[in-house]
């Protein structure tokens, strides 16, 4: 059976509900949207006699739905005579639908937030119009949240860190799970002149608005002892601030750049040389290191699509930094250890030599075997040495 039902007005309603156009309309304080219509499919003419007593119990089941009011339409059946079945259910008010859909207690909860809303952060007030359903996911962290509005808009730009924020109730775990929506409550609230607008995403809310990052970290071993970073120790592994780094002004030669930690800890010796631990996709901390640009640059990473790519955005930077061991020779000499890359880059790289393109362009186009990678770690540090030997580097 095909006809409408009870169950069916309130699964509509729900799906009404479900597009927070209810909610939204009491942020206009009005009732805009009611009453509401829903047209109802009932029996057909030949249905009428063939399941009268059907249609008499469906009839009766409609009717008696609470809080709504039945639209009739009559039919002069040939046989049955003038019958009167529903056509259409009205809800007359937003109350009846709430009802309806028990979501009484929500509205009244929304109802609850936008007072507090208009009373604190009245510019707030359009962000719940638009999004009253996640308002409402948010209802029991809502007064804490805009706690965090009111600290910022009293110390914009606070030059802390977040940890250092003192707002009640509220610490860094509770701030960094909720960047997303403060972001957006904090671009509607703060003047333009307290937002940095061009740092964009979750991971970069501190810079965005003004509070202090952790430094970034760059670790690096020295390869020759002659390099006396620490007094007393040859071969030290330190860490330094980007900054830090930024002013040391090394004696190098040689700088090599490896992604992987074991090929960092075990990096043969080399004069007047270091090796740096990197950091994947991204060199902006190493850029304030001017001192670079007067050092010969290795950068050692995996044979594969994404490795070049890292290549040349390091290039970006600094133009004159040479592969090391991203060739042809090691890849075919480690086949053994080839491995899959599943998501490969397919952009043209602009800044890798002719033969590191050609094995690009095979790796990409895979032309040697579908997503062919070799990754660093799985080349034998016999190979390694007769690299550094080969190319003059001790």
């Amino acid at each position: 059976m095909s006809w409408t039902t009870a169950a069916d007005l309130r699964t509509r309603l729900q799906r009404l509900w479900e597009r927070g156009e209810w909610l939204r309309s009491l942020v206009d304080g009005g009732e805009g949207l009611f009453p509401l219509r829903l047209a109802i499919k009932g029996p057909s003419s030949s249905e009428l006699a063939e399941r009268f007593d059907a249609v008499r119990t469906w009839i009766a089941e409609i009717a008696a739905t609470p809080r709504v009011r039945i639209e009739w339409r009559e039919i002069n059946h040939r046989v049955l005579g003038m019958q009167r079945v529903p056509q259409a259910a009205w809800v007359d008010s937003l109350g009846d639908a709430l009802v309806l859909v028990g979501k009484r207690r929500d509205a009244a909860q929304f109802e609850r937030l936008l007072e507090i809303t208009r009373a604190r952060q009245p510019r707030l007030v359009a962000w719940l119009a638009q999004r009253p359903l996640q308002a409402l996911e948010l209802a029991d962290d809502w007064e804490r949240m805009l706690a965090v509005v009111d600290w910022m808009l009293a110390h914009p730009r606070p030059g802390l860190y977040l940890r250092q924020a003192e707002i009640a109730s509220v610490d860094t775990k509770f701030i960094e799970a909720r960047r997303g929506v403060l972001t957006q409550w904090l671009d509607l609230t703060l003047s333009p002149d307290a937002i940095d607008g061009t740092s964009t995403g979750a991971a970069q809310f501190a810079t965005r608005y003004g509070f202090r990052e952790k430094p970034f970290r760059i670790r690096f071993r020295v390869l020759d002892e002659r390099l006396a970073v620490l007094p007393g120790v040859g071969r030290p592994d330190i860490a330094l601030d980007a900054d830090s780094f930024a002013v040391l002004a090394l004696p190098c030669r040689h700088v090599f750049i490896t992604e992987n930690e074991i090929n960092f800890l075990a990096f043969p010796d080399v004069p007047q040389s270091i090796v740096l631990f990197g950091a994947g996709y991204g060199w902006e901390a190493l850029e304030p290191a001017r001192w670079l640009k007067d050092c010969a640059l290795h950068y050692w990473g995996d044979i594969d699509t994404h490795g070049f790519a890292i290549l040349d955005q390091l290039r970006s930077r600094y133009l004159h930094v040479e592969s090391f061991l991203m060739d042809r020779a090691t890849l075919v000499a480690h086949e053994a250890f080839w491995g899959e890359e599943r998501d490969q880059v397919t952009r043209d790289l602009p800044r890798l030599t002719a033969n590191e393109r050609e094995l690009f362009d095979d790796l990409r186009d895979n032309r040697i075997r579908h997503g062919l990678r070799l990754e660093q770690e799985r080349v034998g540090f016999g190979w390694v040495r007769a690299a550094i030997e080969e190319r003059a580097y001790v």
